[in-house]
């Protein structure tokens, strides 16, 4: 077959019978005898012919294909969702197509034109940093496309949630920190168009105000959600007369690069600065001191975005107006950062269930 493809035309031509009648034995079909059936699989076989099952699934009106799009795979956050959806999607006899934005909502776009023009069935998406506009999203439906949001989202956009409580787990941290006797709590967020990190600010600011802590408005810092840009803003910080003498982030990079900058400048952790980050990242507790989180059960939230799809969506054979949110239970995990009063807990590393 010259290094091409073979397909079952090419099957046919070798034969000398029809593509129809070809496909029907390669699908075992009743009405034909079991010597053509052997003689088509055996000839398939010889010219190593390979099904097209993207080509059949289509001509049934679906694709078995669901995307994913996140702002980064390399993160253990975003990895392990998509080890969950994977799972989920495994399960159900379809095949997935990963895509990632890098926090860029032009490559964000241009993943989504990609995976409509590969016909995806369903595509799952956590949202850019940089993402502004929802008008994208609201056109994959124009294609028959389903839509699920996971971790990051729009409130506005029509679709199935798979979400984690950021706004009580925030809370919980904050309580956490007072309680080990942190008062000057600082506050590194993400952008503040995307409704996880508003969740993640206002529970901190819940915590805050119920302990009866007055923090300067520059101690609160939005829109900082790289490692670098929580460097920057914790080098000001740390350097005013009175500086924080804690800093909770909407995560683990941001608290990365505050823990770092601490060592560099000769201050104890978590004897002087507390920290606390999340998503529970892979490193947090093989770097020294160990660094507190929240842990957002990423696998569990992936598991649950393809499942929405899955129990909710694809059994109706027609698009539906009913969406469903679901929210994961988060777990905060107390380290050595943010660990100054010990006797306050049995155990080096705690976890504390968020219901």
């Amino acid at each position: 077959m010259n290094g091409k493809r073979v397909t079952i035309y090419d099957l046919a031509t070798e034969l000398g019978i029809s593509a129809s009648y070809v496909s029907r034995a390669l699908n075992n079909h009743p009405l034909v005898s079991k010597k053509i059936v052997d003689l088509v699989k055996k000839k398939a076989t010889d010219l190593n012919y390979k099904h097209n099952s993207h080509a059949a699934n289509l001509r049934q009106g679906s694709s078995k294909t669901i995307g994913v799009i996140v702002p980064h795979i390399n993160q253990s956050f975003f990895s392990e969702a998509i080890a969950g959806i994977e799972e989920v999607c495994f399960q159900n006899n379809h095949s997935l197509i990963i895509c990632q934005s890098h926090e860029s909502y032009k490559r964000e776009c241009l993943a989504i034109e990609t995976l409509i023009h590969q016909n995806v069935d369903c595509i799952l998406i956590s949202i850019s940093a940089e993402t502004r506009s929802s008008e994208y999203l609201e056109e994959i439906a124009n294609h028959g496309i389903q839509l699920v949001q996971f971790d990051r989202y729009f409130d506005t956009v029509p679709s199935s949630k798979a979400v984690n409580n950021n706004k009580e787990a925030s809370y919980k941290v904050v309580k956490n920190l007072v309680e080990q006797g942190y008062e000057q709590i600082a506050f590194i967020g993400g952008p503040d168009h995307l409704t996880v990190f508003r969740d993640r600010k206002e529970g901190y600011l819940k915590a805050i105000k119920e302990a009866g802590l007055i923090i300067p408005y520059n101690f609160i810092v939005e829109n900082a959600l790289s490692k670098e840009m929580a460097i920057a803003v914790a080098t000001e910080l740390l350097n005013f007369r009175q500086p924080p003498d804690a800093f909770f982030t909407v995560s683990d990079h941001q608290s990365l690069g505050v823990l770092q900058l601490a060592e560099s400048l000769g201050i104890k952790v978590p004897e002087q600065l507390g920290i606390f980050g999340f998503a529970n990242e892979a490193f947090t507790e093989l770097i020294k001191p160990t660094l507190s989180s929240v842990d957002q059960k990423s696998k569990e939230l992936g598991k649950c975005a393809a499942n929405l799809y899955f129990k909710n969506i694809a059994p109706s054979e027609v698009a539906t107006e009913t969406f469903q949110q679901e929210t994961i239970n988060s777990e905060i995990i107390v380290r050595q950062s943010s660990l100054r009063r010990p006797a306050l807990i049995e155990k080096p590393e705690t976890k504390e269930r968020i219901h």
